[in-house]
């Protein structure tokens, strides 16, 4: 799937991204809202990964929905 219809469908994809990413939290993905550069971030914080090992789990992610 590509990234503009996730980002269009946020509010459906959110509880995936929960379940894919667990330490985020409800907060976090509500400033999210979408916004790939924004969850690869939080992503990053989170996890404490590089921005390039956050990317390529987004595309992963994003590539099985």
């Amino acid at each position: 799937m590509n990234w503009n219809q996730i980002e269009g469908n946020w509010e459906q994809f959110k509880g995936k991204a929960q379940q894919q990413w667990g330490k985020l939290t409800n907060d976090d993905l509500d400033v999210v809202k979408g916004n790939r550069k924004e969850l690869a971030g939080r992503i990053q914080e989170r996890y404490g990964k590089t921005q390039e090992e956050a990317e390529r789990e987004i595309d992963d992610w994003a590539a099985n929905h």
